[in-house]
């Protein structure tokens, strides 16, 4: 521990009281390791504020005292966004504590929740006052609103309502300079200039602390089906969700998945059965919904669907959940599918994006190129077909060694993975953020106009570079003067 990290703690102890400061390292064991354990961080102490003034103090003593800071909600990052820096310069800011509900609007659709508000906490509150908030991933049970927001999220609702970024209409953040940016109103119209808000969600805490969002709520669901369908390829998947969309508005979900994958998942989850009998190459999953009680059934609307597209030879087999407990199963299903496919040994995974009319003949393609290029490895995408985001993981040869594996040959597929991405005018970063693990490979693929747009808006905000260090975007190098 540094002397200025020393005086930080002795003066914010009295300022945040019980619980504000935590030095005690095994209860901060925990939070120094990203969600999938490759990135270790050091930290002397987290410091864990429960209100946006203690936020403001604990930025304000340490922005006097040149000690960095590193923003973490739920610590479920794919990309050691949230982990501490190795050498222990920087302390953790937790927003757990800031856990209110400050307002629901049911009338006008509108929540304004803290940034250490669980994201299931506040599907529960919705759903009681009759709205939901229509976004959902796999770590809804501990992902967090503030970074949810700061990584602007994404999830298997995208198709129809969009990322975070669509579904926040006010921010409120403390700066790195301690003042408060107070945007939690949901303007509809507010023409100031830079649209601070907007520069701050997926920003990944390097602008700003998220200490509450105001958040657009919709109709909750009356009715929901859920169905299973088996095709030969994406493309046969891809056609299916165009003339769904071309019939309904109501498909909120239409996820892909090859065979291997699903059956990496019925051998990770126990008591697990394939939705389908019989094989099939490549798997739906699609979700409708109605949110008025007197329209059609979404179960009827399917069932329609689906069974025309059954004849016309579209698809091979579906079926539709018979109950919500069967539903809940098929979900279960691809909510594993990345547990279940690190289960199965050493692999490097990719959180991909490519337009959505490409999206099928990358899946195929890039996996080819990938294992000819890798001989051994076996590679393969799922994901969200109506919104071109991919899960794209290349496994280790059978017998390799985790650790030493992904050290040697994880750089170079990425790089390949992301030259492939680009080439198809796709993003290296889908909805899992940059953090510091795609930090240098954003420089590497991105235009340098853009890179020093980010270094000169982080610049700005941030010009001693305290804010979550390390991640997003590197310092410029400096170079000499001639």
């Amino acid at each position: 521990m540094t002397p200025a990290q020393a005086d930080l703690i002795h003066v914010l102890r009295p300022v945040l009281g019980v619980g504000g400061v935590v030095t005690e390292p095994a209860d901060i064991e925990p939070w120094l390791t990203d969600w999938r354990c490759r990135f270790r961080g050091a930290a002397p102490a987290l410091i864990a504020p429960d209100t946006r003034e203690g936020v403001q103090a604990v930025v304000q003593a340490a922005a006097e005292r040149h000690v960095p800071l590193v923003p973490q909600g739920g610590n479920t990052s794919m990309v050691g966004g949230a982990t501490p820096p190795e050498d222990g310069s920087a302390l953790i800011l937790s927003t757990r504590r800031l856990n209110r509900l400050r307002s629901l609007d049911a009338g006008g659709g509108l929540a304004v929740a803290e940034a250490g508000v669980i994201l299931t906490d506040l599907h529960t509150a919705a759903l009681l006052a009759g709205r939901r908030f229509p976004l959902t991933l796999g770590a809804r049970g501990s992902a967090t609103i503030g970074g949810l927001v700061s990584t602007n999220a994404g999830g298997t609702q995208v198709l129809r309502f969009g990322t975070m970024r669509g579904l926040v209409a006010g921010v409120e953040a403390v700066l790195p300079d301690g003042t408060i940016h107070d945007g939690l109103a949901p303007l509809k119209k507010d023409n100031r200039g830079y649209d601070i808000g907007q520069l701050l969600i997926g920003a990944e805490g390097t602008l700003g602390i998220v200490t509450a969002a105001t958040l657009r709520l919709v109709p909750a669901i009356a009715e929901r089906a859920v169905a299973w369908a088996g095709v030969t390829s994406p493309h046969q998947g891809l056609a299916l969700l165009r003339s769904l969309q071309a019939a309904t508005d109501s498909i909120e979900s239409f996820e892909i998945m090859p065979a291997e994958t699903l059956s990496a998942a019925l051998a990770h989850l126990p008591g697990a059965r394939s939705p389908l009998a019989g094989e099939h190459r490549w798997h739906l999953l699609i979700e409708a919904v109605s949110t008025d009680p007197a329209a059609v059934s979404p179960s009827v609307l399917l069932q329609g669907l689906l069974g025309t597209a059954l004849d016309d030879g579209q698809i091979e087999d579906a079926v539709i959940a018979q109950s919500e407990a069967q539903a809940e199963a098929f979900w279960r299903l691809r909510d594993s599918l990345s547990d279940a496919e690190r289960a199965t040994g050493p692999a490097v995974q990719h959180d991909i994006a490519v337009p959505v009319d490409a999206m099928p003949d990358f899946m195929i393609e890039a996996a080819r190129h990938v294992e000819a290029r890798f001989p051994g490895t076996r590679a393969s995408g799922f994901g969200h077909l109506g919104d071109g985001n991919i899960h794209f993981h290349v496994r280790a040869p059978a017998g390799a060694e985790r650790q030493a594996w992904q050290a040697a040959e994880g750089p170079p597929i990425s790089r390949y993975v992301h030259d492939l991405v680009v080439a198809a005018g796709g993003t290296i970063s889908a909805e899992h953020g940059i953090g510091q693990m795609k930090r240098d490979e954003l420089a590497r693929v991105s235009p340098p106009g853009r890179i020093a747009a980010l270094r000169a808006i982080k610049q700005a905000f941030d010009p001693d570079w305290l804010f979550n260090p390390g991640k997003l975007v590197a310092l410029a190098p400096v170079r000499p003067r001639s």
